[in-house]
Parts: C-alpha cells; structure tokens; sequence
C-alpha cells in the first residue's frame, strides 16, 4: 500500500516536479493549489503526511497547520518554505510541525525528510520493519506484512488497518476512530467490512493479536 501524502503548493511548476518525483517513488500524492482547498480534503480524507507551502493563496501553511491541530489532527507534516528567520522555524514547530525544507531545495533531500518522518510514526524505529512476532514483520514503508520472509496480500484498507494498529499498540482504538482513519470521506463506513478486515488480519497475525473491546471497538495485543 502507497503511502498518501498531500502537497500544498501553490508553484503550479514546482508542485508537478514533486508529484511526478514522489510518485515515481511509489507514493500517493495529492496536490492542492492554496490553503482552502488544503482545508477542505484534509477533513474529507486521510493522510499519512502533509507537505505544507507556507505562503499560499486563502490561508496560509502556518495558520492551517494550527487550525487543524486544534482539532485533533495529528498527522505528520512538513513546512516547504523560503522563510529562514529562527523566530518563524520556531513558530512552526511550537504549533505542530515536524520538520521544515527551505527552498530551493533538492528532490532527494526532500524524499529523504519524508522517510524520515513517515518512519517516526513506527515508535522512532530506524530499521524498515517492525517485527510483530519472530516470523512475522511489517515493512513500514511499504506497509507489507511478511510471514517467514514471505509476503502476504493485503488489500488496501487491511494495511492501513494493520497500521493503525502497530502505530497504537495495547490501545484501545474505537471504531469510529477506524472508520476516519481507514475509509475515505465520502465512502459509508460499514461494520460488516471492519469485521471482515479484522479477520482477515486475526488469520495471519493469530486471533490473541486484536482483542474485541465490546460495543466501543479493538486493541491490539503486542509484547
């Protein structure tokens, strides 16, 4: 499963060179031209990192970002900006950021942030994959399950729930906690298929690993 990220850009030209780069690099990108719009499919849809233009059209990269952390939103995300004052990096990380990349700026520079920061959801590990039991691990840039070094098929949705899990392990993760966070905005969330899902996974990984938590959702057992 891609990795999706959203890009804030509103560079017509720099934002095609990065769309093109990144999703040569195997990941899902999608591209908005001002801070409105960013808005807006940030509510509509999940992200596992944003790529965020400080000075764009309608609202700003550093008011969206402050915006949306106010309202839970977690997700990852990196200002692109020509801003090199202390005062103004310092503000972006004070109301939430992760990292910042001054432009210019290479591509691959700009690859190697995003690793960075895609990794340190996985508990800061630096290695690419979480071992989950000693044959079982989770590459966690390709979001794969491996079973003794063999990969299995997960369709989309299972990945992103598996991952939601590794990122939030012995918690207790409700069901409309899942719903936001594995189906898009304006696809119905469906029990039938969450239970479906979470069989799915229970198969390879072992029922004990994803312990039902009646009437509220799941937590996933790790050692």
């Amino acid at each position: 499963m891609k990795a999706k990220i959203l890009l804030l850009e509103d560079d017509i030209n720099l934002s095609d060179t990065v769309v093109e780069f990144l999703e040569a690099n195997n990941y899902d990108v999608k591209a908005v031209y001002d801070g409105q719009k960013a808005h807006e499919v940030i509510y509509e849809s999940s992200f596992d990192l944003l790529l965020l233009d400080v000075k764009v059209p309608m609202q700003n990269g550093l008011d969206l970002l402050k915006l949306i952390r106010k309202d839970g939103i977690l997700t990852p995300a990196i200002f692109i900006t020509s801003v090199s004052g202390a005062d103004d990096v310092a503000y972006g990380f004070d109301i939430g950021c992760d990292d910042y990349i001054r432009k210019p700026f290479s591509l691959k520079e700009l690859l190697a942030r995003i690793r960075a920061i895609l990794k340190r959801q996985f508990m800061h590990l630096s290695q690419d994959f979480i071992e989950i039991e000693k044959n079982i691990r989770y590459h966690t840039e390709r979001f794969s399950l491996y079973i003794n070094d063999v990969e299995v098929k997960l369709t989309n949705k299972e990945a992103r729930l598996l991952k939601l899990f590794l990122e939030n392990k012995n918690k207790v993760i409700t069901k409309e906690q899942i719903f936001s966070t594995v189906w898009d905005y304006e696809e119905e969330p469906n029990d039938g298929s969450l239970r479906s899902y979470i069989k799915t996974l229970r198969k390879h990984l072992g029922r004990e690993k994803i312990e039902s938590i009646k009437h509220i959702g799941y937590s996933f057992a790790s050692k």
